[in-house]
């Protein structure tokens, strides 16, 4: 309750007014630390700075979870997150609200072809190149093409196992095509270039707590192996290295559900979590990087600091980024033949 003083003809009267209540908005991601990393960088904040409470869900299957609800009309949930191509998936099966860009400045730090009417990136995280140093010395591997020339770097290799996404960009890299040309992917030239391969192939790995096993106990030689896995397994001290070249990046993406319970909330949601200022403060809590460039401007990045962020001006150049478009229309077609290979 709000006391004001009401005042006419110098005679002042205390009247009591009802208290406005924050604004109250929802928000689902994948839970666990990451989800938690998010609430401590820009979450935690808004009460305060936005006077906004966020209820938060957590996404058991991502893109099923969201269907179910949009469809039983029964959703619950202002703005989620979701994995990459998934976001695409969302959106042409009818299941999300456009965005208004109108009403979210800060998508002008995100990069251009990352901002689609019905979704934005927000975070990202990369697949590299990793390889032990006490195996290759002052001859390591520099690129996909050395990953995959096993005569010249002789060794045991592991991919991961899920899909065939980015496993086929890699393909493709390593076989001379450019980055711009990746997309279309040629299916049958990226899986013979990978039947090269296999014989070498060790592991396929199916989490990122086993990749970094791999690391730890130096059960491969070479692996391709999300960026923050691998620093996580040199920190416990993994004698390996690895390059930014030519990784695979995915994006995490940020989506308005259809029926929102707060659609207009939800646009001003979307907007603070691109906000530079407090995606500046996500890589002390995830080793995701911040998509908005402007939060590398911030000051609160050092130079050191953004030389590991995959997302940072200078490394997101080195990139390939994910197509989402692609996989959101080929990827369920393409995995029996990715589990064939696997076989």
């Amino acid at each position: 309750m709000k006391i004001l003083a009401s005042c006419a003809l110098g005679a002042c009267v205390l009247v009591a007014m009802p208290a406005v209540a924050a604004e109250t908005v929802s928000y689902a991601s994948y839970g666990g630390a990451y989800q938690e990393g998010v609430r401590k960088a820009i979450l935690d904040h808004l009460p305060k700075d936005h006077d906004m409470k966020v209820t938060e869900y957590t996404l058991q299957s991502g893109i099923s979870d969201i269907r179910t609800k949009v469809k039983g009309g029964a959703n619950v949930i202002d703005v989620a997150e979701l994995y990459g191509g998934y976001c695409q998936q969302a959106a042409d099966e009818g299941l999300l609200e456009k965005l208004d860009y109108s009403k979210i400045p800060n998508a002008a730090g995100i990069p251009k072809h990352l901002q689609n009417e019905y979704w934005i990136g927000f975070t990202a995280y990369s697949t590299v190149l990793a390889y032990n140093k006490d195996v290759y010395k002052d001859n390591p591997p520099r690129n996909w093409a050395d990953f995959f020339n096993t005569e010249k770097f002789p060794g045991s290799r592991a991919l991961s196992g899920y899909s065939g996404q980015t496993n086929l960009e890699i393909a493709l890299m390593a076989d001379g095509v450019a980055k711009d040309k990746v997309y279309p992917i040629d299916v049958d030239r990226s899986f013979a270039k990978l039947e090269q391969l296999k014989p070498d192939i060790a592991v396929f790995w199916d989490s990122g707590a086993q990749a970094t096993q791999l690391a730890t106990s130096e059960e491969v030689d070479m692996l391709s192996i999300w960026a923050a896995r691998i620093e996580a397994a040199i920190k416990e001290g993994a004698p390996y290295a690895y390059t930014i070249d030519d990784a695979v990046m995915d994006i995490e993406c940020l989506v308005v559900p259809k029926g929102s319970p707060n659609r207009e909330g939800a646009m001003r949601l979307v907007n603070h979590l691109l906000d530079p200022d407090y995606q500046a403060n996500l890589p002390d809590f995830i080793p995701y990087g911040p998509m908005n460039q402007d939060a590398f401007k911030s000051g609160k990045i050092t130079p050191e600091k953004a030389a590991k962020i995959v997302t940072s001006t200078e490394n997101i150049k080195k990139q390939l980024v994910t197509n989402a478009s692609y996989w959101a229309e080929n990827a369920a077609k393409l995995q029996d033949r990715w589990d064939q290979y696997k076989q």
